[in-house]
């Protein structure tokens, strides 16, 4: 079982607020690491200090697109956290109107890829539902994969199901030895409503865990963007899920 570990994007509000009571509650809830969306204020070393002091893992870090004007920022911080792999989105709806535009689009990831590898980092990728569209006669996310090949995904696979049109199992399958990180939601499967709770949704979760590369895939990150029930509930409920049906390894 690979560990698991919260997005902190999912309890966003509350973190903007008290990062560190945050943390106290996530680490009581089981989980073994956290991915920072930002610093909500603090610096990165007074982070670290109280990652440490609740053993707590920063398995990897969400910012700014990686560029030759931010990547200093995005190497300190992930310096101080523990991390080498960074990771941003980047691929917006004007980069999927035609395949040239793609094309354009994977150019601007090539870019960050480069920046994040001559800093001595890995560069992941994290998909929306878009990239998960077709483009020309295939979908852009396989147009992404082949032309930046110095670019990790963290997939987050209720975005990659794209409201069940995408069969998650077997993008899991075709790109096993590219995919070290999975982002775990859950939900109705249909587009504009709210996530629930991991296991109380629609995706097939067991057969999504067991799908990717288990000498490759290194953490299991719940990430709700929004839920219709109470969030810290849905982010403790999550990890009682995966710990409980054994998909993932939480505090002993």
């Amino acid at each position: 079982m690979k560990p698991i570990a919260l997005q902190l994007y999912s309890l966003r509000e509350r973190a903007k607020e008290d990062l560190a009571g945050v943390l106290k509650e996530v680490a009581a809830m089981s989980y073994l690491g956290v991915e920072p969306a930002g610093m909500y204020g603090n610096d990165p070393k007074d982070v670290r200090k109280m990652l440490d002091d609740l053993e707590l893992t920063c398995c990897s870090m969400h910012g700014a697109f990686p560029t030759k004007d931010t990547i200093q920022q995005r190497v300190d911080e992930a310096g101080a956290l523990g991390t080498d792999m960074i990771i941003s989105g980047g691929i917006g709806a004007k980069d999927l109107v035609s395949l040239d535009a793609l094309k354009a689009g994977c150019d601007r990831l090539n870019a960050a890829a480069a920046v994040v590898a001559d800093a001595g980092l890995r560069y992941g990728y994290h998909n929306h539902d878009q990239e998960f569209a077709i483009v020309g006669d295939e979908l852009a996310y396989d147009v992404m994969m082949r032309e930046v090949p110095g670019m990790f995904s963290q997939l987050d696979v209720y975005w990659a199901a794209n409201f069940g049109a995408v069969d998650v199992p077997a993008v899991l399958a075709r790109y096993a030895a590219r995919i070290p990180l999975l982002h775990i939601k859950d939900g109705p499967l249909v587009k504009g409503e709210p996530h629930t709770a991991v296991g109380k949704g629609k995706m097939d979760i067991p057969a999504v865990i067991r799908a990717a590369d288990p000498d490759v895939v290194q953490w299991l990150i719940v990430e709700l963007d929004h839920c219709a029930t109470d969030m810290t509930e849905a982010v403790a409920d999550s990890a009682r899920y995966l710990i409980g049906e054994g998909l993932g390894k939480g505090r002993d």
